[in-house]
């Protein structure tokens, strides 16, 4: 079901937008889930990922326990390098593999007063979000 009738449902105009945006909504686009102790304190699913957090890839061939830190931001091809992640070229150089944000988990967040604001706002617009919900136990009150 549509939400936005201003919102075109079309495959060609959304993946044309996605691919041709410009670089203040990549950002955005760019996102990555926190991970669940993350959540739990700040009650906030995902954040736009930055350089110096610290991310684990849970998708793909390079995916496993080891943490590594952002090592940049690529938004011109969605996708973000992280420490360790390196692969060996033809002629012997190492380089950056590029993995897509939403294949990364944030371990640790490098916060300053901008994210920290950020955070506040998305958990806050989430506690209004709930206000409406009814649990189990509110049921059984008014019955």
């Amino acid at each position: 079901m549509k939400f936005n009738k201003m919102v075109s449902s079309s495959r060609r105009k959304n993946r044309s937008r996605h691919f041709n945006a410009p670089s203040h909504i990549r950002r955005k686009i760019m996102s990555s889930p926190l991970s669940k102790e993350l959540r739990q304190k700040y009650n906030v699913r995902s954040i736009p990922i930055r350089k110096d957090d610290e991310v684990q890839v849970v998708r793909g061939h390079y995916k496993g326990q080891q943490v590594g830190k952002v090592v940049q931001v690529y938004r011109k091809k969605f996708v973000v390098h992280v420490e360790r992640i390196q692969r060996e070229k033809a002629n012997g150089a190492t380089v950056h593999v590029g993995i897509h944000p939403s294949k990364v988990v944030v371990v640790k967040l490098k916060l300053d007063k901008d994210r920290k604001r950020i955070l506040e706002r998305k958990a806050r617009s989430r506690q209004v979000a709930d206000k409406g919900k009814h649990t189990e136990e509110s049921i059984m009150e008014t019955s």
